[in-house]
């Protein structure tokens, strides 16, 4: 298959098939560490698998620019289209063994993307959207469905929303401990988990996320699937509205989220 013949959906799935097979062939591995500051570290397999996706975005898209988490910009100046790329979303998960991570692709401001999930399986899984849609590579619709109970929350550190609302918070409210089960997979990999009916809902403070490499792809695969996408203050999420994610099954989680979150206004 000529690779300037996929459609968006297809090229973000490719590459981010590239960059799982590449995270996937150097688990275990002792990896060298390269300090980002702040507590935050990239790997070599971070860099070795954003080169990946990157060859083919450009074998596919030679005309659109790139923005890694690991490169930053590449490409023309003047090019028309973006993609954002995380080649490792849980890099600190992957450097001590664990294996829930993702690799996210997806076209800034187009609705095509992809997320993989490296170790589902034996070849890994991955999830896509074309905008209107979202599915699984064998084509399998994703159900966003609230019935696992499952409420992933980040608590990543820093918390920008303190002093007021912080995703942490939720897990002292007696409406989330009564209702809910909370899971820390500490990877945007949650976010995909929501819309393919894994997860009730994913809550983290924060900005605009819209425009972030991490949860690009996955906030697209959860429009897509037909879940609640908005911000902690209960904003549409892009374009500098909306702060943080709250990402939900259906209406009633989200309705209870943010009853919840409501408790600390910022």
């Amino acid at each position: 298959m000529i690779v300037q013949e996929l459609s968006d959906a297809e090229v973000a799935a490719a590459a981010a098939r590239a960059g799982a097979e590449v995270v996937r062939g150097l688990h275990g591995r002792e990896l060298e560490r390269i300090d980002k500051g702040a507590g935050d570290f990239a790997t070599t397999a971070d860099l070795a698998a954003e080169r990946a996706v990157l060859d083919v975005l450009r074998a596919a898209r030679p005309d659109d620019a790139v923005l890694g988490e690991e490169g930053g910009r590449q490409g023309a100046d003047g090019a028309r289209r973006e993609w954002l790329v995380d080649p490792l979303c849980g890099t600190l998960n992957y450097a001590v063994g664990h294996k829930l991570v993702a690799v996210n692709v997806a076209l800034r401001g187009g609705g095509a993307a992809a997320v993989a999930d490296p170790f589902a399986g034996e070849d890994g899984e991955v999830f896509l959207t074309d905008g209107t849609r979202a599915w699984t590579a064998g084509g399998a619709p994703l159900a966003p469905t609230a019935a696992t109970g499952l409420v992933d929350v980040n608590l990543d550190p820093p918390f920008p929303g303190a002093p007021g609302f912080r995703a942490v918070d939720l897990l002292a409210h007696p409406d989330f401990v009564a209702g809910f089960r909370p899971r820390v997979v500490s990877t945007t990999l949650a976010l995909a988990w929501v819309a393919a009916g894994k997860r009730a809902g994913y809550v983290t403070d924060g900005g605009d996320l819209s425009g972030s490499v991490h949860f690009a792809a996955g906030i697209a695969l959860c429009r897509a699937a037909g879940c609640v996408v908005t911000g902690v203050d209960g904003r549409p999420v892009g374009e500098g509205a909306g702060r943080g994610l709250v990402a939900a099954a259906d209406a009633a989680t989200h309705a209870r989220l943010m009853a919840m979150i409501a408790a600390h206004p910022a």
